[in-house]
């Protein structure tokens, strides 16, 4: 467990000290997708669905998650975040949309957990939205695809 910063020489899950970090830019990006039925997809993309604006609440909701993520992820730690994007793109071959999370800071440790946290958010929105006509949605996908800044420097998803 030595490479598994949060936990100790016992063992034991803890807060990882960041304090001796440089405060440095750091971004990350993830992505994931909400596979549907092509009735649920055609709904959302004709905006006839009950509850509103998919996209548009699913969006918000990302964008929320990411500001809880401390809340939500017990060895988090809160950050200042500086900027949320979440796109959620249609995607008729999938059929579903595929949805894409950008968070930036200036920190000492990095925001790919708030990244995670908003492309969950924003996918699990979506499925609330629209359960009542497809049950049968998958949520999948989830990834980090770029994560850049403080010591270990840049990281693309291949």
């Amino acid at each position: 467990m030595s490479d598994l910063t949060h936990f100790n020489e016992d063992g034991h899950a803890h807060m990882v000290d960041v304090s001796d970090k440089a405060v440095t830019s750091r971004v990350a990006t993830a992505e994931g997708w909400v596979k549907m039925a092509p009735e649920t997809f055609a709904l959302i993309t004709e905006g006839r669905a009950k509850k509103g604006d998919v996209i548009g609440v699913a969006r918000l909701a990302g964008i929320m998650g990411a500001k809880k993520t401390p809340d939500l992820i017990p060895l988090c730690h809160p950050l200042p975040v500086t900027k949320v994007s979440v796109d959620l793109t249609q995607d008729p071959d999938l059929p579903g949309l595929r949805i894409e999370a950008t968070v930036k800071t200036t920190g000492q440790t990095g925001v790919e957990m708030e990244a995670l946290t908003a492309v969950s958010v924003a996918a699990l929105t979506v499925y609330d939205m629209v359960k009542a006509v497809d049950k049968a949605m998958e949520i999948g996908g989830t990834r980090v695809i770029l994560k850049d800044g403080g010591k270990s420097g840049r990281y693309e998803a291949s």
